[in-house]
């Protein structure tokens, strides 16, 4: 067995708890840093979808033209706090240049190594814990109108083909029999076999948390203010809890990444796609399986005694509180697909996505400074989160993934 080392891990979302528990794994002393309890950031409130069909880029060809429509429509799942364009347009303009075939064609080809075995990764990680029964196999459905809306996402849909991600396609009254909470205005349903989800993520990732401390992991609740190297190499992690000594460090904090690497001198073009979720408590109907509103693009998952719709995007930073008109559509678009939907009560939520320019994550070492990234994942944390720990895990421990992670270079900004 290899020497044990001394890590820091900074960010208690999935990806860090992830890396820190296949660490802990592998006999290393492992401190995990974050400052709010595990996984109440973006972990907390996504739809808690194991997306391995999640390999098309939101940059697909066209979205130059129809990105302003979708702008000023308040049907669409995009919107932008205007007062916010200024400080995002470099960035905005960057991940506008990706909008291509064969940007969009590189970046699924990257997408596919982290996202494609999900549900057996996520079995891997829970192996032997007390969330088992949180992790639930299940079909996963795009849901549209009808068959012209399902052709209007013709070139996704070639790019999953590519994937090996056939659909069996349902239609008219056949819909209503395979999931009767869809109302007649859904007469399309594109059907992925073989698929997972989450019941309660942000409950997942806390009991994961609790999961690493039980094999002798240590938990410390604060925020980091520095890195100390010498030799360009990682000796000690400061925090507003004091230093912690280690030989080896790794950055999972989301969108907070940013400020960290900011600290080490390198600027990356992370900007957040800020999502939103409504919870129906206590719903007369749940759907047999968790899907996907094509028209309001958000995700529809059955969650024990409650029904999650999240989703949107909306660009407008960290700072600035809650919109309503996200809120307003997921409402719309869920009373229209769900006419006879009753519930005791609802909640709300908003989380950031953390999204570069190029809508990959940052896998891999910071030159040879002992400094490891996982961040980045932009709308594919949850499903990419075991797979990246177990990466990071691995790369620390001299072992080489059998994938080319050349697409994930933590260095490909400078």
């Amino acid at each position: 067995m290899a020497k044990a080392l001394k890590i820091v891990v900074v960010g208690a979302g999935i990806v860090g708890v992830s890396t820190a528990i296949w660490l802990r794994r592998a006999h290393h002393d492992v401190v995990l840093i974050d400052k709010d309890e595990p996984g109440m950031a973006a972990s907390y409130g996504n739809a808690g979808l194991l997306a391995q069909w999640a390999v098309v880029p939101v940059t697909t060809p066209g979205l130059l033209k129809t990105a302003p429509k979708y702008l000023f429509d308040p049907n669409s799942p995009l919107f932008m706090r205007w007062s916010y364009l200024p400080k995002i347009a470099p960035w905005l303009f960057q991940f506008m240049r990706h909008a291509n075939d064969a940007d969009a064609r590189r970046i699924a080809e990257a997408l596919v190594p982290i996202v494609g075995d999900s549900m057996q990764q996520h079995k891997s990680l829970v192996q032997g814990t007390d969330v088992e029964n949180r992790l639930k196999e299940s079909n996963f459905s795009f849901v549209y109108e009808d068959r012209k809306a399902f052709e209007k996402d013709a070139y996704g849909w070639a790019l999953r083909r590519e994937c090996g991600l056939v659909p069996e396609l349902i239609e008219g009254r056949a819909v209503q029999e395979e999931e009767p909470i869809l109302g007649p205005s859904i007469n399309l349903m594109a059907v992925l076999k073989g698929h997972g989800h989450i019941l309660n993520p942000g409950h997942y990732v806390s009991e994961l948390a609790q999961f690493f401390q039980n094999m002798g992991g240590q938990f410390v609740r604060a925020e980091v203010t520095d890195f100390d190297l010498a030799g360009d190499e990682i000796q000690a992690v400061d925090t507003t809890k004091g230093r912690f000594v280690c030989s080896k460090a790794v950055i999972t904090s989301g969108i907070w990444s940013k400020p960290l690497m900011q600290k080490l001198a390198l600027n990356v073009p992370l900007e957040t796609e800020r999502g939103y979720h409504v919870l129906f408590k206590n719903p007369s109907q749940q759907p047999r399986n968790p899907m996907m509103m094509a028209s309001g693009k958000f995700g529809v998952t059955p969650m024990g005694n409650s029904l999650r719709c999240a989703g949107t995007v909306e660009l407008g930073g960290i700072d600035a509180g809650p919109s309503r008109a996200p809120i307003k559509l997921l409402r719309k678009k869920a009373a229209q697909a769900f006419p006879n939907l009753t519930y005791s009560d609802t909640e709300e939520w908003m989380g950031f996505r953390p999204s570069t320019t190029d809508s990959l994550p940052l896998i891999g070492e910071l030159r040879s400074t002992g400094i490891f990234t996982g961040f980045g994942h932009q709308h594919i944390g949850l499903t990419a989160g075991p797979k990246t720990g177990r990466i990071v895990a691995d790369l620390i421990d001299g072992t080489h993934p059998n994938i080319d992670l050349s697409a994930y270079d933590p260095m490909r900004f400078s």
